[in-house]
């Protein structure tokens, strides 16, 4: 018996879908048999982590804070792929970002006092800005002198983890620890509890402004990827780059342009987990948002959207893992779905033919 993948050509557009649902299921069953086997209870384990993530009110708004992060820098990746450019530096983008962020107020580059109103938006433009520097790198070397962007990418994230690292340890550091000062309350993200005097039923919701930065990035890049030239000409690149030359698109210009825009994202991720969050730099401010994005935006097939839903389901998975032993079932099922979703996409792409047995030669 042989097996033969043959191209399918276009597929069918219900295919992507329901092969992504078809692979989220398999993984969850596989998932389950391995807790099985390793004698914890599959069924009490998953309606463990919905309880703990959509509950009531209370642990949905601590979900959506975790989402807030995966959703900016799952559409940071999202981005980047659709342009079939493997930006798999997300954590590091995110880690500068933070670092950015932070410095707007450590350095500090505005004085102590000024009013939220001015410290927020330098926060952000500093996490976005510092964020695109890191993705530029890569994009450069890749669009100047071909160098593959997976090896910088991925090289850069640990670049970014040692800078941050001298500086929490070194300059900024509190008393030594691996951590700075805590940040003035005006360069805090504003949080739903913080407006529980005039509305008592917001008393403990830590989702914070970050979560409508978010938002807006999704609306504005669906609409950017899906209704304007730039955005055409970039999945003209994605999908045929030979054909987008041919056409006369600078191919360049636009892998450095997606790479800024890319860690611009991831960067601005940084700024609301430091801002909205932690409220200090820390070594380990990320518990890898920025390798988890991949995943999402894989599972989202690169849709905005889908990125948000994506992004809350693997929140929730985040935070219902602190309570979930063994401690890694979260990383293992983020990881299984991820082998899921690749052998989805290859069912994708090509159509399984099987053909009788292969007669034997002398």
């Amino acid at each position: 018996m042989t097996i033969r993948f043959e191209p399918r050509g276009e597929a069918p557009p219900w295919l992507s879908p329901v092969l992504t649902l078809a692979a989220v299921v398999v993984a969850l069953a596989i998932g389950a048999v391995v807790l099985a086997f390793v004698g914890g209870d599959p069924i009490r384990t998953y309606l463990h982590i919905v309880d703990a993530a959509f509950g009531d009110i209370g642990v949905l708004s601590d979900t959506l804070v975790k989402a807030t992060p995966l959703i900016l820098t799952g559409l940071a990746c999202a981005l980047a792929f659709r342009m079939r450019l493997w930006n798999i530096g997300a954590e590091g983008q995110f880690l500068l970002g933070a670092w950015g962020a932070s410095a707007v107020v450590l350095w500090p580059i505005v004085p102590a006092g000024t009013p939220a109103v001015v410290v927020i938006p330098a926060m952000m433009l500093a996490g976005a800005v510092a964020g695109a520097v890191w993705g530029l790198i890569p994009g450069v070397l890749k669009a100047r002198l071909g160098v593959n962007e997976i090896i910088t990418t991925l090289m850069l994230n640990y670049v970014a983890l040692a800078w941050i690292q001298f500086w929490v340890f070194g300059p900024w550091s509190e008393g030594g620890f691996q951590q700075t000062v805590p940040f003035a309350r005006e360069a805090w993200l504003p949080r739903l509890t913080d407006f529980a005097d005039q509305f008592p039923l917001l008393a403990g919701l830590t989702t914070h402004l970050g979560l409508v930065f978010a938002l807006v990035a999704t609306a504005v890049m669906s609409v950017v990827v899906s209704r304007t030239r730039w955005g055409y000409e970039m999945r003209l690149i994605g999908d045929n780059a030979r054909a987008a030359r041919y056409a006369g698109i600078d191919i360049a210009r636009y892998v450095i342009v997606v790479f800024a825009i890319s860690g611009a994202l991831a960067g601005l991720a940084g700024m609301s987990e430091v801002s909205g969050v932690v409220h200090r730099l820390q070594d380990r401010i990320s518990p890898g948002y920025g390798f988890t994005a991949i995943i999402i935006a894989y599972l989202a097939r690169l849709g905005p959207w889908r990125v948000v839903v994506a992004s809350i389901l693997f929140g929730a998975l985040i935070l219902a893992g602190r309570e979930i032993q063994p401690s890694g079932v979260p990383a293992m099922i983020q990881g299984i779905i991820m082998f899921c979703l690749i052998a989805a996409d290859v069912l994708v792409r090509y159509r399984i033919r099987l053909g009788g047995r292969v007669a034997a030669t002398t």
